[in-house]
Formats: structure tokens, C-alpha cells, sequence
């Protein structure tokens, strides 16, 4: 190790003791000071609080990134941070650990070497993984923010919190992944990378190690330009399976890949403002670095390292590269440089002209098939239109001829009315008279027994009063006679008595 390395292991060391980690409460909102690595200070929405922890990490005094934890899986559910100028290598750190996630009592500093925390930390590990957790598996850490996208080598980087077990080769893919879609895509397309925010993350198994730690099914990176006017958003996805490339895909799909479907960006990145030709160039961009690490995978299946490989290996944590050196090796390496310069040049050169030479023509390729496409779609869309507008005005015609068959049809009517009205008004005093007549004898008929029986009431009370008349005259007749009667005979029978 040279003396230039020993310098930077000793800096990086003194910033070990700066570090100030944070564990964020599951009652604040968002993660505290660190929601400025989120666009629109706002994280990811949709996820459950429990069994997952919150950190904000800080170094130097100010926020670096920030982590969501998965206490149950021991990985990092996603860390999210900001675009910052690559980081120049060569330098080493300790992996750190979180003493308060098994211990929130725990008077250690947040972010802290395991070493320092096995004596004072009760049930470490218990929830996270441990530097021992990797110890002989065929597994790496493999960082889900690499140090290599930070700037000065952030110690924070190398929090165990901040990664999940990773083969040795998928490691390698992924680093060099990452540094080239910053570098090649997804930085140049927003300005200089200060409105760019990057969320990567991974999406546990079913497998673990050591029946502690859950091994990723894929990793995943989306990233948010907020370039106003000019934004984007896009997404990747990374399969650990061997021989699979990073993936692009848009944003909400990635999403639904995710579990929960969380969302990643307020507003989808502000959607409705999105320049679309940028995300054109970033996808062809993409398939460049599709392309190198298909021809990487290949040149790794065919023997010898390639100069590409070499650049791969140089993003690799330092601990894994100082373990791979040898003194043999370096003497090679010194002795064969020259040689291996040379042919890295020829190599490149002859790539880079057949690279140009294949993309130039399929750029006029590409042109040529968008231009007829277009014209196609132009014509195909004029011809759809035409069709439909003589389609509606076909089947408008019907109820266009219904409707002028109702209007005449209502005029009719109204018509007949207006002359029915006429004529009950001009027949209306005649018809009334001979109603009149008309109903006359059924009047006069009505009245005929009505008449007689008034003549039998009155000849009856006639007869009756004759009947009454005769009868009264003759019995004042008999009291008459029988009055003289009896007068008559009561002077007899006075006279009589005297004579006795």
C-alpha cells in the first residue's frame, strides 16, 4: 500500500469520527433534514412504517443521503441522493453499522465501526447485518449508493445499511451500471446534475444467507430531472441472474415491478412538462451501455480481462482490490502496461470508428423509417378521418329525416286544430238551437204524465170534495131532523107526565 492510500485511509478515518448519522422517528414526516435528497422534498408514498427504519446520513456536518431500512430483510429497501461529481479513487474505509436500530438506547454514535459495537450494543445484528453476516458466503456488500457517485468518498457510503449481499460479478455490473448511466446518460441530459435525484433500490427474494440477510431479486434505480421545463423521469431494472443487462423502463412501470407500488416521484416528476426528446436520447445512450456490458460479459465468458473489465474492477470498494492484488501480479502488470496501452488504443480506435460507422447508419436508418412512419400515420389518419366524417354524416342523415318527418307532422296537426276550432266556432249557435229542438219532445214527453198526474190529484180532491160535501150536508140534515126529534118528543113526554 503506498503512502499516497495510507494518507487517504488516515483522512477518511479522522472523517470517521464526524460522521452523525441520524435515525429518523416513524412520526416525523418524511426523513427530517434528508428530504431535500427527494423531489419535491417529498420520499417515496405507499410503503408500510413497520419493520422498516428511517436514517438520514450525515458526514461533516451535512446531509449526504438518506436510507430507507428493512429491519426484517437486513438490506436497504431504497437510498435515495442527489447527483454529485464522480469521486477520484483510491481510497479505504470500514464498513459501519447502526447501533440503534437493535438498541435505541445505545449511547454510540448512529454510524460507527462493528468492531466498536459488539461489546456495548445489546442483541447486535438482531435486526441488521453484520460485517460477519458475509463472512465465507458467496456474497459481497454491495452498495445501493456506490462511493463511487459520491463526491470526496463520503464514509457514509459504506454503511452496511446502504448494502445488500451481492455476487462478486453482479457487484461489478451493477457499479459499473451506475457510473455509466450518470456519466453517460442521465447527468448530460439535466443541465449539471444539481435539479437530478436518484433513488436505487432492491427488491428482496425468497433466498437469504445465512438464513439472516435476504438476497435481492433485482436492483432498481429511478431517476427525476426537475429541470423546469426540461424534466424527465426514467427507470431501470437489473435482474441478479447472470447474464442478464440493465433494463429501461418508464417510471410508473417500474412502480408496479416495485412491492406495495409505492410512488417514487410526487406528481410522476412533474409528468405534463416532460421533454420527451431528452428521455429519446437518454434510451439511446442506454443502449450503449446495454451494449458494453453485453460485449464485458462476453470478453469475461472468452478468457483474458479486458480493458473494460480493468475499469469495471476500479469501482469496486478498495478492500476488494487490495484482497485480489499480489506482488505477482503488479509485476506483470508493470511489464505488460506498454503493450497492454497499445493494444487498448488500436482496440478502442477500431471500435469506436465501427461504433460510429453502425450508429451513423442506423441513425439514417432510424430517420428514414420514423419519416416514412410518419407519413404513414399521416395518411392513415386523414384517410380514418375522411371515413369517419362521411360515416357521421351516413348515419345523421336517418335521424335528420325523422326529424323533418315530425316537424310536418306536428304543422299537420296544428293545422287541423286551428279548423276544428273554426268550425265549432261557426256551427256553435246553430247546433245549440236545434239541440233545443231536438230535445223539445223528449221535454214535452217528459211533462205529459207530469200533467196528469197534476189532473188526477185534482179530480180526485174534486170527488173528494163533493164525497165531503154531500156527506156533511146530509148529516147536518140528520142532526137537524134529529134534533126536532128529540125536542118534539120530550115536550110528549113532559106533557104526559102532568097529566099523571
Amino acid at each position: 500500500m503506498g503512502a499516497a492510500r495510507w494518507l487517504a485511509l488516515g483522512s477518511l478515518l479522522a472523517l470517521a469520527g464526524l460522521l452523525q448519522g441520524r435515525l429518523v422517528r416513524q412520526e416525523e414526516a418524511g426523513f427530517g433534514e434528508c428530504d431535500q435528497f427527494f423531489y419535491a422534498g417529498t420520499p417515496p408514498a405507499g410503503l408500510p412504517a413497520d419493520g422498516h427504519v428511517k436514517i438520514c446520513q450525515r458526514a461533516e456536518g451535512a446531509e449526504r443521503f438518506a436510507t430507507l431500512y428493512s429491519t426484517r430483510d437486513r438490506i436497504p429497501v431504497y437510498s435515495a441522493f442527489r447527483a454529485a461529481p464522480p469521486a477520484p479513487g483510491g481510497a479505504e474505509l470500514r464498513w459501519l453499522v447502526e447501533p440503534q436500530i437493535d438498541d435505541p438506547n445505545s449511547s454510540l454514535e448512529e454510524v460507527t465501526n462493528e468492531a466498536d459495537a459488539v461489546t456495548s450494543v445489546k442483541n447486535l445484528g438482531s435486526k441488521q447485518a453484520l460485517n460477519t453476516d458475509y463472512l465465507d458466503s458467496d456474497y459481497e456488500r454491495g452498495q445501493l449508493y456506490p462511493f463511487s457517485l459520491s463526491s470526496d468518498f463520503h464514509p457514509t457510503t459504506f454503511a452496511l445499511t446502504n448494502a445488500a449481499p451481492m455476487t462478486p460479478s453482479f457487484r461489478e455490473r451493477w457499479y459499473m451500471n451506475l457510473n455509466s448511466l450518470m456519466d453517460q446518460a442521465l447527468t448530460p441530459q439535466c443541465g449539471d446534475g444539481e435539479d437530478l435525484y436518484i433513488i436505487t433500490g432492491a427488491v428482496p427474494s425468497d433466498r437469504k444467507v445465512k438464513d439472516k440477510m435476504t438476497v435481492p431479486e433485482f436492483v432498481w434505480l429511478a431517476a427525476c430531472c426537475a429541470v423546469p421545463g426540461g424534466g424527465w423521469a426514467m427507470g431501470f431494472v437489473k435482474h441478479t441472474r447472470d447474464g442478464d443487462v440493465i433494463e429501461d423502463v418508464m417510471v410508473k412501470e417500474l412502480e408496479k415491478l416495485l412491492p406495495f407500488n409505492p410512488r417514487l416521484f410526487q406528481n410522476n416528476c412533474g409528468e405534463t412538462e416532460q421533454d420527451t426528446e431528452k428521455m429519446k436520447k437518454i434510451l439511446e445512450m442506454v443502449n450503449q451501455v446495454q451494449d458494453e456490458e453485453r460485449m464485458v460479459q462476453s470478453k469475461e465468458g472468452s478468457g483474458p480481462l479486458s480493458s473494460t473489465r480493468s475499469k469495471k474492477s476500479a469501482l469496486l470498494p478498495p478492500e476488494a482490490l487490495e484482497e485480489r492484488s499480489s506482488f505477482l501480479r503488479k509485476l506483470m502488470g508493470f511489464i505488460a502496461t506498454p503493450f497492454i496501452k497499445l493494444f487498448q488504443l488500436i482496440y478502442y480506435l477500431v471500435v469506436e470508428i465501427l461504433k460510429n460507422i453502425v450508429y451513423f447508419l442506423w441513425y439514417v436508418t432510424k430517420q428514414v423509417i420514423n419519416g416514412i412512419e410518419s407519413c404513414l400515420y399521416r395518411l392513415g389518419s386523414a384517410t380514418i378521418s375522411y371515413f369517419m366524417a362521411i360515416g357521421e354524416e351516413l348515419a345523421s342523415i336517418p335521424w335528420k329525416v325523422v326529424k323533418v318527418i315530425v316537424k310536418i307532422i306536428r304543422a299537420i296537426l296544428r293545422i287541423l286544430c286551428c279548423l276544428l276550432k273554426a268550425i265549432c266556432r261557426i256551427l256553435g249557435i246553430p247546433v245549440r238551437v236545434l239541440l233545443d229542438v231536438a230535445t223539445f219532445p223528449v221535454y214535452t214527453m217528459g211533462a205529459v204524465p207530469i200533467v196528469f198526474k197534476d189532473i188526477a190529484m185534482g179530480l180526485g180532491g174534486t170527488i173528494c170534495l163533493l164525497f165531503d160535501t154531500a156527506l156533511g150536508t146530509m148529516g147536518g140534515l140528520f142532526q137537524l131532523v134529529f134534533s126536532v126529534c128529540k125536542r118534539i118528543g120530550y115536550k110528549v113526554n113532559f106533557a104526559n107526565s102532568e097529566e099523571l
